[in-house]
């Protein structure tokens, strides 16, 4: 009777659990995020920073079209990257038979949203300004910011995460000739190995 009593409270905590946590990101998430991000770093390096003086604590003028470039890749990127997450997020979902959108899941978009919107706003601002070097850092400073303030309403993996960026974003922004480098640890690397912890723990 004893053991049933502990089975049952135990089946509770975990049904109140997950009513309060949007559980549903996918492994396969951060690993096809990673990967894109990598991609897009390096096409970042070859074609734009490559030809560029090396990055510092100053503006430097647009030329041969490089603000052009830099916006056309980084919205391919971030469109890609987002269309992968919400699709493994969805396959995974459809495969627990858990709600996709619900009132965990808004609040998670809500609270990932509104850092993710300043931060995008302020490094369009810089960009337009010429601060090209610090858009790496700043990046992931607010991504990072973004994963902590959306953490509540999900797994504990995705605070360790932001953490994680933040710290790197702070490190790109002491090294800024090296900020790219720090871009695609944290957005390539780092996603990837989110991933993959994920994956192993499923």
């Amino acid at each position: 009777m004893e053991e049933k009593y502990k089975s049952d409270l135990a089946e509770i905590r975990d049904m109140m659990h997950r009513s309060s946590r949007f559980i549903s990101l996918d492994g396969w998430s951060g690993i096809s995020v990673g990967i894109i991000a990598l991609i897009g770093g390096y096409l970042a390096y070859r074609n734009i920073f490559s030809r560029l003086p090396e990055l510092d604590y100053y503006p430097m003028p647009h030329v041969d079209g490089q603000l052009g470039q830099l916006l056309f890749l980084a919205a391919g990127t971030l469109f890609l990257a987002i269309a992968a997450a919400i699709f493994f997020t969805i396959r995974g979902s459809r495969t627990k038979q858990e709600a996709i959108w619900d009132a965990q899941s808004k609040r998670l978009v809500l609270n990932l949203g509104i850092p993710l919107l300043t931060g995008g706003l302020l490094c369009l601002i810089l960009l337009f300004k010429g601060f090209i070097a610090f858009l790496a850092p700043l990046t992931l400073i607010f991504h990072g910011l973004a994963l902590v303030n959306a953490s509540q309403y999900t797994i504990k993996q995705i605070r360790i995460l932001g953490l994680v960026l933040i710290i790197l974003g702070l490190l790109a922004m002491c090294f800024l000739h090296l900020g790219l480098i720090f871009w695609g640890i944290g957005f390539g690397l780092a996603h990837i190995g989110y991933g993959v912890i994920m994956k192993w723990k499923q």
